[in-house]
Protein backbone atom coordinates (compact mmCIF):
# COMPACT_ATOMS: atom_id res chain seq x y z
CA UNK A 1 0.00 0.00 0.00
CA UNK A 2 1.39 3.46 -0.82
CA UNK A 3 0.05 7.00 -0.73
CA UNK A 4 0.46 9.54 -3.52
CA UNK A 5 -1.33 12.78 -4.26
CA UNK A 6 -3.14 12.88 -7.55
CA UNK A 7 -6.20 14.43 -9.04
CA UNK A 8 -9.64 12.99 -8.73
CA UNK A 9 -9.90 12.58 -12.49
CA UNK A 10 -6.69 10.59 -12.62
CA UNK A 11 -7.94 8.29 -9.91
CA UNK A 12 -11.19 7.69 -11.79
CA UNK A 13 -9.18 6.74 -14.86
CA UNK A 14 -7.17 4.30 -12.77
CA UNK A 15 -10.34 2.73 -11.46
CA UNK A 16 -11.66 2.33 -14.99
CA UNK A 17 -8.55 0.62 -16.30
CA UNK A 18 -8.40 -1.60 -13.22
CA UNK A 19 -11.90 -2.83 -13.90
CA UNK A 20 -10.90 -3.62 -17.49
CA UNK A 21 -8.02 -5.68 -16.16
CA UNK A 22 -10.30 -7.89 -14.05
CA UNK A 23 -8.94 -6.42 -10.84
CA UNK A 24 -10.53 -4.21 -8.22
CA UNK A 25 -9.12 -0.80 -7.23
CA UNK A 26 -10.14 0.80 -3.99
CA UNK A 27 -9.34 4.47 -3.75
CA UNK A 28 -9.79 7.47 -1.54
CA UNK A 29 -9.45 10.88 -3.16
CA UNK A 30 -10.03 13.15 -0.19
CA UNK A 31 -8.28 16.41 -1.20
CA UNK A 32 -7.20 16.97 2.42
CA UNK A 33 -5.40 13.69 2.64
CA UNK A 34 -3.17 11.51 0.58
CA UNK A 35 -4.78 9.40 -2.11
CA UNK A 36 -4.64 5.68 -1.42
CA UNK A 37 -5.00 3.05 -4.11
CA UNK A 38 -5.52 -0.65 -3.41
CA UNK A 39 -5.68 -3.31 -6.12
CA UNK A 40 -7.21 -6.75 -5.50
CA UNK A 41 -6.52 -9.39 -8.14
CA UNK A 42 -8.38 -12.74 -8.37
CA UNK A 43 -6.23 -15.79 -7.83
CA UNK A 44 -6.62 -17.11 -11.36
CA UNK A 45 -5.29 -13.83 -12.75
CA UNK A 46 -2.59 -13.34 -10.15
CA UNK A 47 0.19 -14.51 -12.45
CA UNK A 48 -1.70 -13.76 -15.63
CA UNK A 49 -1.98 -10.01 -15.36
CA UNK A 50 1.27 -8.07 -15.22
CA UNK A 51 0.97 -4.57 -13.91
CA UNK A 52 3.78 -2.30 -15.02
CA UNK A 53 4.11 0.01 -12.10
CA UNK A 54 5.76 2.87 -13.90
CA UNK A 55 3.91 6.06 -13.24
CA UNK A 56 5.02 9.64 -13.66
CA UNK A 57 4.08 12.50 -11.36
CA UNK A 58 0.93 13.03 -13.38
CA UNK A 59 -0.96 10.75 -15.79
CA UNK A 60 -0.48 11.41 -19.46
CA UNK A 61 -3.54 10.67 -21.56
CA UNK A 62 -3.11 8.09 -24.31
CA UNK A 63 -5.38 6.56 -26.93
CA UNK A 64 -8.85 5.68 -25.59
CA UNK A 65 -8.97 2.44 -27.60
CA UNK A 66 -8.33 -0.84 -25.80
CA UNK A 67 -6.43 -3.72 -27.39
CA UNK A 68 -7.13 -7.34 -26.48
CA UNK A 69 -3.43 -8.03 -26.16
CA UNK A 70 -2.32 -5.04 -24.14
CA UNK A 71 -4.76 -2.73 -22.38
CA UNK A 72 -3.01 0.59 -21.85
CA UNK A 73 -3.88 3.87 -20.25
CA UNK A 74 -1.39 6.56 -19.47
CA UNK A 75 1.78 4.89 -18.32
CA UNK A 76 -0.04 1.90 -16.81
CA UNK A 77 -0.32 -1.21 -18.98
CA UNK A 78 -2.29 -4.35 -18.24
CA UNK A 79 -0.91 -7.23 -20.28
CA UNK A 80 -3.07 -10.36 -20.44
CA UNK A 81 -1.79 -13.90 -20.92
CA UNK A 82 -3.30 -17.36 -20.43
CA UNK A 83 -5.01 -18.06 -17.12
CA UNK A 84 -2.73 -19.77 -14.68
CA UNK A 85 -4.40 -22.99 -13.47
CA UNK A 86 -1.86 -23.76 -10.80
CA UNK A 87 -3.30 -21.57 -8.08
CA UNK A 88 -6.89 -21.80 -6.89
CA UNK A 89 -6.60 -19.64 -3.80
CA UNK A 90 -7.98 -16.20 -3.27
CA UNK A 91 -5.05 -13.76 -3.23
CA UNK A 92 -5.13 -10.08 -2.46
CA UNK A 93 -2.25 -7.80 -3.39
CA UNK A 94 -1.81 -4.14 -2.77
CA UNK A 95 0.42 -2.60 -5.42
CA UNK A 96 2.35 0.57 -4.65
CA UNK A 97 2.42 3.55 -6.96
CA UNK A 98 6.14 3.87 -6.41
CA UNK A 99 8.80 1.19 -6.19
CA UNK A 100 9.89 2.13 -2.69
CA UNK A 101 6.75 0.98 -0.90
CA UNK A 102 6.57 -2.63 0.26
CA UNK A 103 4.07 -5.10 -1.19
CA UNK A 104 1.69 -6.81 1.24
CA UNK A 105 0.28 -10.17 0.19
CA UNK A 106 -2.51 -12.07 1.87
CA UNK A 107 -3.70 -15.57 1.01
CA UNK A 108 -7.10 -16.60 2.30
CA UNK A 109 -6.72 -20.30 1.51
CA UNK A 110 -7.20 -22.83 -1.22
CA UNK A 111 -10.53 -23.68 -2.73
CA UNK A 112 -11.43 -27.29 -2.06
CA UNK A 113 -13.07 -29.52 -4.60
CA UNK A 114 -16.37 -31.20 -3.83
CA UNK A 115 -19.31 -30.26 -1.68
CA UNK A 116 -17.28 -28.22 0.81
CA UNK A 117 -16.35 -25.68 -1.83
CA UNK A 118 -18.48 -22.82 -3.03
CA UNK A 119 -21.32 -24.36 -5.03
CA UNK A 120 -21.01 -21.59 -7.63
CA UNK A 121 -17.22 -21.81 -8.01
CA UNK A 122 -15.66 -23.82 -10.81
CA UNK A 123 -12.10 -24.88 -10.00
CA UNK A 124 -9.43 -26.22 -12.28
CA UNK A 125 -10.29 -29.86 -11.52
CA UNK A 126 -14.02 -29.58 -10.79
CA UNK A 127 -15.22 -31.12 -14.04
CA UNK A 128 -12.34 -33.61 -14.18
CA UNK A 129 -13.13 -34.83 -10.66
CA UNK A 130 -16.84 -35.13 -11.40
CA UNK A 131 -16.12 -37.17 -14.53
CA UNK A 132 -13.60 -39.36 -12.71
CA UNK A 133 -16.21 -40.37 -10.12
CA UNK A 134 -18.61 -41.68 -12.76
CA UNK A 135 -16.27 -42.75 -15.56
CA UNK A 136 -15.65 -46.35 -14.36
CA UNK A 137 -19.43 -46.98 -14.36
CA UNK A 138 -20.06 -45.76 -17.93
CA UNK A 139 -20.55 -48.56 -20.45
CA UNK A 140 -20.90 -48.94 -24.21
CA UNK A 141 -23.94 -50.86 -25.47
CA UNK A 142 -24.37 -52.53 -28.84
CA UNK A 143 -27.56 -54.23 -30.01
CA UNK A 144 -28.60 -55.74 -33.36
CA UNK A 145 -30.89 -53.76 -35.64
CA UNK A 146 -33.55 -55.58 -37.61
CA UNK A 147 -35.79 -54.48 -40.46
CA UNK A 148 -38.57 -56.81 -41.57
CA UNK A 149 -36.81 -59.65 -39.81
CA UNK A 150 -33.51 -58.97 -41.58
CA UNK A 151 -30.44 -57.97 -39.58
CA UNK A 152 -29.51 -54.50 -40.81
CA UNK A 153 -26.59 -53.67 -38.55
CA UNK A 154 -26.01 -52.81 -34.93
CA UNK A 155 -27.19 -49.89 -32.89
CA UNK A 156 -24.88 -48.24 -30.43
CA UNK A 157 -25.49 -46.38 -27.21
CA UNK A 158 -24.27 -45.80 -23.70
CA UNK A 159 -25.36 -46.56 -20.19
CA UNK A 160 -24.30 -46.32 -16.57
CA UNK A 161 -23.98 -49.02 -13.94
CA UNK A 162 -26.16 -47.88 -11.04
CA UNK A 163 -25.78 -50.95 -8.83
CA UNK A 164 -22.71 -53.06 -8.11
CA UNK A 165 -24.73 -56.16 -9.04
CA UNK A 166 -24.56 -55.12 -12.71
CA UNK A 167 -27.77 -53.12 -13.11
CA UNK A 168 -27.38 -50.65 -16.00
CA UNK A 169 -29.55 -47.60 -16.65
CA UNK A 170 -29.90 -46.62 -20.30
CA UNK A 171 -32.35 -45.50 -23.00
CA UNK A 172 -35.02 -47.90 -24.25
CA UNK A 173 -34.49 -47.02 -27.91
CA UNK A 174 -30.86 -48.15 -27.61
CA UNK A 175 -31.64 -51.73 -26.57
CA UNK A 176 -35.23 -52.43 -27.68
CA UNK A 177 -37.12 -52.37 -30.97
CA UNK A 178 -40.56 -50.83 -30.66
CA UNK A 179 -43.57 -51.69 -32.77
CA UNK A 180 -45.84 -48.73 -32.07
CA UNK A 181 -45.24 -48.36 -28.36
CA UNK A 182 -44.80 -52.04 -27.59
CA UNK A 183 -41.31 -53.38 -27.03
CA UNK A 184 -39.96 -56.20 -29.13
CA UNK A 185 -36.94 -57.79 -27.46
CA UNK A 186 -33.69 -57.66 -29.36
CA UNK A 187 -32.16 -60.61 -27.60
CA UNK A 188 -28.87 -60.10 -25.89
CA UNK A 189 -27.00 -56.81 -25.72
CA UNK A 190 -23.23 -56.52 -25.87
CA UNK A 191 -21.86 -54.48 -22.97
CA UNK A 192 -18.32 -53.11 -22.88
CA UNK A 193 -16.95 -51.58 -19.68
CA UNK A 194 -14.46 -48.74 -19.51
CA UNK A 195 -11.68 -51.15 -18.57
CA UNK A 196 -12.27 -53.18 -21.73
CA UNK A 197 -14.18 -56.12 -20.22
CA UNK A 198 -17.15 -57.32 -22.25
CA UNK A 199 -20.36 -58.93 -21.04
CA UNK A 200 -23.59 -60.19 -22.51
CA UNK A 201 -26.45 -58.17 -21.07
CA UNK A 202 -30.15 -58.91 -20.79
CA UNK A 203 -32.84 -56.26 -21.16
CA UNK A 204 -34.96 -56.60 -18.02
CA UNK A 205 -37.40 -53.72 -18.56
CA UNK A 206 -38.06 -51.00 -21.10
CA UNK A 207 -40.61 -48.19 -21.23
CA UNK A 208 -41.49 -46.53 -24.51
CA UNK A 209 -42.95 -43.25 -23.24
CA UNK A 210 -40.12 -42.36 -20.87
CA UNK A 211 -37.47 -44.06 -23.09
CA UNK A 212 -35.91 -45.64 -20.01
CA UNK A 213 -34.60 -49.21 -19.87
CA UNK A 214 -32.76 -51.48 -17.47
CA UNK A 215 -30.07 -53.92 -18.64
CA UNK A 216 -28.50 -56.54 -16.37
CA UNK A 217 -25.07 -58.12 -16.63
CA UNK A 218 -23.67 -60.83 -14.39
CA UNK A 219 -20.21 -60.58 -12.88
CA UNK A 220 -18.58 -62.58 -10.10
CA UNK A 221 -17.11 -59.46 -8.53
CA UNK A 222 -18.83 -56.17 -7.61
CA UNK A 223 -18.82 -53.64 -10.43
CA UNK A 224 -18.15 -49.89 -10.14
CA UNK A 225 -21.47 -48.08 -9.73
CA UNK A 226 -22.38 -44.42 -10.13
CA UNK A 227 -24.40 -42.54 -7.53
CA UNK A 228 -27.82 -41.13 -8.41
CA UNK A 229 -28.31 -37.46 -7.56
CA UNK A 230 -31.40 -35.24 -7.54
CA UNK A 231 -32.43 -33.40 -10.67
CA UNK A 232 -34.92 -31.21 -8.79
CA UNK A 233 -32.02 -29.24 -7.32
CA UNK A 234 -30.70 -28.19 -10.73
CA UNK A 235 -31.05 -24.59 -11.87
CA UNK A 236 -30.49 -22.99 -15.28
CA UNK A 237 -26.79 -22.16 -15.53
CA UNK A 238 -25.59 -25.09 -13.40
CA UNK A 239 -22.58 -26.94 -14.81
CA UNK A 240 -23.15 -30.51 -15.99
CA UNK A 241 -21.07 -33.18 -17.71
CA UNK A 242 -22.30 -35.54 -20.46
CA UNK A 243 -20.54 -38.91 -20.61
CA UNK A 244 -20.81 -41.75 -23.05
CA UNK A 245 -19.46 -43.48 -26.12
CA UNK A 246 -20.42 -41.50 -29.23
CA UNK A 247 -19.53 -43.30 -32.46
CA UNK A 248 -17.86 -46.06 -30.41
CA UNK A 249 -15.45 -43.51 -28.87
CA UNK A 250 -15.32 -44.67 -25.28
CA UNK A 251 -14.42 -42.43 -22.34
CA UNK A 252 -15.81 -39.33 -24.07
CA UNK A 253 -16.61 -36.41 -21.76
CA UNK A 254 -18.22 -33.10 -22.72
CA UNK A 255 -19.32 -30.29 -20.44
CA UNK A 256 -21.88 -27.51 -20.55
CA UNK A 257 -24.61 -25.87 -18.54
CA UNK A 258 -28.25 -26.55 -17.86
CA UNK A 259 -30.32 -24.42 -20.25
CA UNK A 260 -33.79 -25.37 -18.97
CA UNK A 261 -34.91 -27.69 -16.18
CA UNK A 262 -38.46 -28.40 -17.38
CA UNK A 263 -38.54 -28.44 -21.17
CA UNK A 264 -41.92 -29.93 -22.06
CA UNK A 265 -42.29 -32.59 -24.73
CA UNK A 266 -44.93 -30.44 -26.42
CA UNK A 267 -42.30 -27.70 -26.85
CA UNK A 268 -40.30 -30.18 -28.92
CA UNK A 269 -43.26 -31.21 -31.04
CA UNK A 270 -43.48 -34.63 -29.38
CA UNK A 271 -46.96 -36.09 -29.05
CA UNK A 272 -48.31 -38.63 -26.62
CA UNK A 273 -48.10 -38.37 -22.88
CA UNK A 274 -46.75 -35.29 -21.19
CA UNK A 275 -43.01 -35.48 -20.44
CA UNK A 276 -40.38 -33.05 -19.21
CA UNK A 277 -36.68 -32.97 -20.05
CA UNK A 278 -33.51 -31.28 -18.92
CA UNK A 279 -32.13 -29.11 -21.71
CA UNK A 280 -28.36 -28.59 -21.83
CA UNK A 281 -25.75 -27.33 -24.27
CA UNK A 282 -23.47 -30.36 -23.78
CA UNK A 283 -22.28 -31.89 -27.03
CA UNK A 284 -23.90 -35.29 -27.60
CA UNK A 285 -23.92 -37.41 -30.74
CA UNK A 286 -25.00 -40.82 -31.98
CA UNK A 287 -23.94 -43.29 -29.30
CA UNK A 288 -24.40 -40.85 -26.40
CA UNK A 289 -28.02 -41.95 -25.91
CA UNK A 290 -28.43 -43.62 -22.54
CA UNK A 291 -25.24 -42.11 -21.13
CA UNK A 292 -25.31 -40.25 -17.83
CA UNK A 293 -25.62 -36.50 -17.34
CA UNK A 294 -23.58 -35.69 -14.25
CA UNK A 295 -23.44 -32.73 -11.87
CA UNK A 296 -20.19 -31.32 -10.50
CA UNK A 297 -20.53 -33.53 -7.42
CA UNK A 298 -20.15 -36.60 -9.63
CA UNK A 299 -23.81 -37.66 -9.31
CA UNK A 300 -26.09 -38.73 -12.15
CA UNK A 301 -28.82 -36.11 -12.63
CA UNK A 302 -30.12 -37.20 -16.02
CA UNK A 303 -30.04 -39.74 -18.84
CA UNK A 304 -29.00 -38.28 -22.19
CA UNK A 305 -31.65 -39.08 -24.73
CA UNK A 306 -31.55 -36.86 -27.83
CA UNK A 307 -30.40 -33.66 -29.53
CA UNK A 308 -31.73 -31.32 -32.18
CA UNK A 309 -30.00 -32.45 -35.36
CA UNK A 310 -30.16 -29.09 -37.14
CA UNK A 311 -28.76 -27.05 -34.24
CA UNK A 312 -25.80 -26.95 -31.89
CA UNK A 313 -26.09 -26.79 -28.14
CA UNK A 314 -29.62 -28.22 -27.91
CA UNK A 315 -29.40 -31.52 -26.05
CA UNK A 316 -31.98 -33.19 -23.83
CA UNK A 317 -31.95 -35.65 -20.96
CA UNK A 318 -34.54 -37.47 -18.87
CA UNK A 319 -34.35 -36.04 -15.31
CA UNK A 320 -33.00 -38.65 -12.91
CA UNK A 321 -35.94 -38.06 -10.54
CA UNK A 322 -38.28 -39.24 -13.31
CA UNK A 323 -36.00 -42.15 -14.19
CA UNK A 324 -35.84 -43.23 -10.54
CA UNK A 325 -39.65 -43.44 -10.39
CA UNK A 326 -39.64 -45.56 -13.54
CA UNK A 327 -37.08 -47.88 -11.96
CA UNK A 328 -39.23 -48.22 -8.84
CA UNK A 329 -42.22 -49.17 -10.96
CA UNK A 330 -40.11 -51.72 -12.81
CA UNK A 331 -39.26 -53.30 -9.46
CA UNK A 332 -42.81 -53.08 -8.11
CA UNK A 333 -44.94 -53.94 -11.14
CA UNK A 334 -42.49 -55.20 -13.76
CA UNK A 335 -43.74 -52.36 -15.99
CA UNK A 336 -44.83 -48.74 -15.75
CA UNK A 337 -48.43 -48.23 -14.66
CA UNK A 338 -49.86 -44.83 -15.63
CA UNK A 339 -53.26 -43.68 -14.36
CA UNK A 340 -55.58 -42.01 -16.87
CA UNK A 341 -58.29 -39.48 -16.04
CA UNK A 342 -59.30 -38.21 -19.47
CA UNK A 343 -58.55 -34.55 -18.82
CA UNK A 344 -56.63 -31.97 -20.79
CA UNK A 345 -55.12 -29.60 -18.26
CA UNK A 346 -53.35 -26.26 -18.18
CA UNK A 347 -51.29 -24.66 -15.41
CA UNK A 348 -52.69 -21.26 -14.42
CA UNK A 349 -50.65 -18.14 -13.78
CA UNK A 350 -51.53 -14.48 -13.18
CA UNK A 351 -51.48 -13.59 -16.88
CA UNK A 352 -53.69 -16.47 -17.98
CA UNK A 353 -56.15 -15.85 -15.13
CA UNK A 354 -56.38 -12.15 -16.07
CA UNK A 355 -57.08 -13.02 -19.71
CA UNK A 356 -59.76 -15.57 -18.77
CA UNK A 357 -61.48 -13.14 -16.41
CA UNK A 358 -61.43 -10.48 -19.10
CA UNK A 359 -63.22 -12.85 -21.48
CA UNK A 360 -65.62 -14.18 -18.84
CA UNK A 361 -66.21 -12.14 -15.65
CA UNK A 362 -67.76 -15.21 -14.02
CA UNK A 363 -64.44 -17.09 -14.16
CA UNK A 364 -63.58 -18.21 -10.62
CA UNK A 365 -61.48 -15.89 -8.45
CA UNK A 366 -58.39 -18.04 -8.06
CA UNK A 367 -54.74 -17.13 -7.75
CA UNK A 368 -53.49 -20.50 -8.96
CA UNK A 369 -54.65 -23.98 -9.86
CA UNK A 370 -55.04 -26.25 -12.88
CA UNK A 371 -57.58 -25.41 -15.56
CA UNK A 372 -59.57 -28.17 -17.29
CA UNK A 373 -60.23 -26.97 -20.88
CA UNK A 374 -61.38 -30.37 -22.22
CA UNK A 375 -63.01 -33.48 -20.71
CA UNK A 376 -62.80 -36.64 -22.81
CA UNK A 377 -66.27 -38.19 -23.29
CA UNK A 378 -66.65 -41.56 -21.58
CA UNK A 379 -63.47 -41.08 -19.54
CA UNK A 380 -63.17 -41.51 -15.76
CA UNK A 381 -63.21 -37.72 -15.40
CA UNK A 382 -66.39 -37.44 -17.49
CA UNK A 383 -68.12 -40.08 -15.36
CA UNK A 384 -66.97 -38.27 -12.20
CA UNK A 385 -68.69 -35.05 -13.31
CA UNK A 386 -65.81 -32.86 -14.47
CA UNK A 387 -66.82 -29.97 -16.73
CA UNK A 388 -64.81 -27.81 -19.12
CA UNK A 389 -63.52 -24.62 -17.40
CA UNK A 390 -63.29 -26.34 -14.00
CA UNK A 391 -60.27 -25.24 -11.97
CA UNK A 392 -58.70 -28.00 -9.85
CA UNK A 393 -57.55 -26.52 -6.55
CA UNK A 394 -57.23 -29.69 -4.44
CA UNK A 395 -56.37 -33.25 -5.44
CA UNK A 396 -56.68 -36.10 -2.95
CA UNK A 397 -56.75 -33.53 -0.14
CA UNK A 398 -53.59 -31.71 -1.29
CA UNK A 399 -53.58 -28.14 -2.71
CA UNK A 400 -52.26 -28.23 -6.28
CA UNK A 401 -50.90 -25.54 -8.57
CA UNK A 402 -49.53 -27.59 -11.46
CA UNK A 403 -50.17 -30.66 -13.59
CA UNK A 404 -46.89 -32.08 -12.35
CA UNK A 405 -48.19 -32.09 -8.79
CA UNK A 406 -51.35 -33.96 -9.84
CA UNK A 407 -49.28 -36.58 -11.67
CA UNK A 408 -47.03 -37.03 -8.63
CA UNK A 409 -50.02 -37.45 -6.31
CA UNK A 410 -51.60 -40.10 -8.56
CA UNK A 411 -48.38 -42.07 -8.96
CA UNK A 412 -49.48 -45.56 -10.06
CA UNK A 413 -52.81 -45.51 -8.23
CA UNK A 414 -55.21 -47.18 -10.64
CA UNK A 415 -58.75 -48.11 -9.55
CA UNK A 416 -58.46 -46.10 -6.33
CA UNK A 417 -61.08 -43.37 -5.65
CA UNK A 418 -59.58 -39.87 -5.38
CA UNK A 419 -61.33 -36.77 -4.04
CA UNK A 420 -60.92 -33.68 -6.20
CA UNK A 421 -62.06 -30.14 -5.33
CA UNK A 422 -62.81 -27.89 -8.30
CA UNK A 423 -63.84 -24.25 -8.42
CA UNK A 424 -66.35 -23.27 -11.07
CA UNK A 425 -67.89 -20.11 -12.46
CA UNK A 426 -69.09 -17.63 -9.83
CA UNK A 427 -66.75 -19.33 -7.32
CA UNK A 428 -68.85 -22.44 -6.86
CA UNK A 429 -66.91 -25.19 -5.06
CA UNK A 430 -67.62 -28.81 -5.99
CA UNK A 431 -66.06 -32.01 -4.67
CA UNK A 432 -65.81 -34.87 -7.18
CA UNK A 433 -64.70 -38.48 -6.83
CA UNK A 434 -62.72 -39.87 -9.74
CA UNK A 435 -61.39 -43.42 -10.19
CA UNK A 436 -58.35 -43.45 -12.53
CA UNK A 437 -57.97 -46.20 -15.11
CA UNK A 438 -54.71 -47.54 -16.47
CA UNK A 439 -53.66 -45.65 -19.57
CA UNK A 440 -53.58 -47.47 -22.88
CA UNK A 441 -49.86 -48.00 -23.70
CA UNK A 442 -50.59 -47.10 -27.34
CA UNK A 443 -51.87 -43.65 -26.37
Amino acid sequence: MVSRSCGRKSLIRVVAIAAAGSGLFYGSSNPDSKTRISLSIPATLHESVLVQRQMSQSFTPHSPFISSDCWQFGNVSLVSSRVNPASSGSIKKEYPVTKEAPVKEETTGDVKDGKDSCCRCLGRDTIANAAARVCPAVVNLSAPREFLGILSGRGIGSGAIVDADGTILTCAHVVVDFHGSRALPKGKVDVTLQDGRTFEGTVLNADFHSDIAIVKINCKTPLPAAKLGTSSKLCPGDWVVAMGCPHYLQNTVTAGIVSCVDRKSSDLGLGGMRREYLQTDCAINAGNSGGPLVNIDGEIVGVNIMKVAAADGLSFAVPIDSAAKIIEQFKKNGRVVRPWLGLKMLDLNDMIIAQLKERDPSFPNVKSGVLVPVVTPGSPAHRAGFLPSDVVIKFDGEPVQSIKEIIEIMGDRVGEPLKVVVQRANDKLVTLTVIPEEANPDM
